[in-house]
This record gives C-alpha cells, sequence and structure tokens, in this order.
C-alpha cells in the first residue's frame, strides 16, 4: 500500500498555520526580551555582595533547571489559579517562558561575568565609578560578548520548547498543525510544513539574535 501526499489539500489552512506561527514568534520575542533582562538582573544578584538575595536567586535557578518546562507550565496554568491568580492561556505561556529563560540566561551571564579579570573590577573602583556603573559599563559588554553565541542557542531551544503551550490551549503554531491534522487526516504533510517552518524560524531567529550580538556587544559571533 502506497502513502499519496497531499500538500494541496493544506493550502486553504494555511491562514490558520500562518496565525499559529505569528503567535509564535510574538511570544518568542517578548520572551526573549524579558528573559535576558531577567537573566542580566539574575546574573547581577548573583555577583553581587547580598548573600541573601544571592541565595533566593540561586533556589530559584535551581529549581527552574531541575524540573521539565511543561510541569512550570501547568503549576502556572492549573497550580495558580488554587490561590486566586488567574491568567489566560497567553499569559501563563510568557511567564513560563520567561522564568525559564531567565534562570538558564542569568547562569550563562554568570559564567561570562566570572571569567572577566577581577582587575577591571579593581580599575573602575579606582576611578570612582559605582558599583552599579561598573558593572553595566565596564563588566557586562565583555561579559555579554563572551557567551553570547550560548545564550543566543538558549533562546532559540526556548522557542523551539515553546511548542508545549499549545497543551494549554495556546493557539501558536503546533496548536494549529493539531487542528488542522485533526480536521484533514493529513499527519505527515501538516507536520512536515511545521517543522519546515520550525526550522525557518530557528534560523531567521539565529541570524537577528547574532546581527544585534555584533551590533550591540561588538564582536559576538
Amino acid at each position: 500500500m502506497t502513502y499519496q501526499l497531499n500538500f494541496a489539500a493544506l493550502w486553504p489552512y494555511m491562514p490558520e498555520l500562518l496565525a499559529g506561527l505569528w503567535a509564535t514568534i510574538e511570544l518568542t520575542a517578548m520572551a526573549t526580551v524579558g528573559g535576558i533582562a531577567i537573566g542580566i538582573a539574575g546574573a547581577a544578584i548573583r555577583s553581587g555582595k547580598n548573600a541573601t538575595l544571592r541565595r533566593i536567586w540561586g533556589v530559584y535557578v535551581e529549581i527552574i533547571r531541575n524540573t521539565p518546562f511543561v510541569v512550570q507550565l501547568f503549576f502556572i496554568v492549573f497550580g495558580l489559579p488554587s490561590l486566586g491568580v488567574k491568567l489566560t492561556a497567553g499569559e501563563a505561556a510568557l511567564i513560563a517562558m520567561l522564568i525559564n529563560l531567565g534562570a538558564y540566561s542569568s547562569e550563562i551571564i554568570r559564567s561570562g561575568i566570572q571569567a572577566t579579570p577581577k582587575g577591571q573590577w579593581e580599575a573602575a573602583r579606582v576611578l570612582g565609578l559605582s558599583r552599579a556603573r561598573t558593572f553595566f559599563q565596564v563588566i557586562l559588554p565583555p561579559s555579554m560578548q563572551r557567551i553570547y553565541p550560548a545564550l543566543v542557542s538558549q533562546c532559540i531551544i526556548v522557542m523551539l520548547g515553546s511548542s508545549v503551550v499549545s497543551q494549554v490551549s495556546y493557539q501558536e503554531l503546533t496548536f494549529a498543525a493539531s487542528l488542522i491534522q485533526s480536521r484533514t487526516f493529513l499527519s505527515f504533510e501538516v507536520y512536515f510544513v511545521s517543522t519546515l517552518l520550525y526550522l525557518m524560524l530557528s534560523m531567521v531567529m539565529r541570524q537577528l539574535l547574532l546581527l544585534a550580538g555584533r551590533r550591540y556587544f561588538g564582536g559576538a559571533r
């Protein structure tokens, strides 16, 4: 028995696939910007002198890095309402991606900061710069340059992991693909096209982030 491919039957459903792709792009863009911001804040805390804040942030990082993303998502969607916190599927998906990327990116950025020679801290102190100015103007830029490729890879991993949010009925690309498959039963064709869309999105996202890195961190590759 031979299977006849029928990609033409998917054409009427392309608007739904593209709408799902756009929802994935929007969610990823917000999670990437917010997650990196959280990561920078976390790296500053982990590199700071306040031991209590360092321990609290360390607990957060360990919890996120040692639990599955889908469990984190389900806790936000199904667990928080028990405490009176009710969120839409989109809000829950964004929060889950933010806290996930924030934890991972803070450790990636911290590794770059730890590789910074201590002489740079001392030189900034001699010049009379505050610790905050030293961190953001002297330490952070070269640290970001060192770890930027790893940070880009982590952002892409989080983007690909966003497919899990279809489990809570957020209408992104995987949700759209599953819905179309249930209507057409064209499993191979639907998931082949969605695979290509994820591949395209990953490649475009990597190039855009690397271009941004070269612009803002001078030489990130």
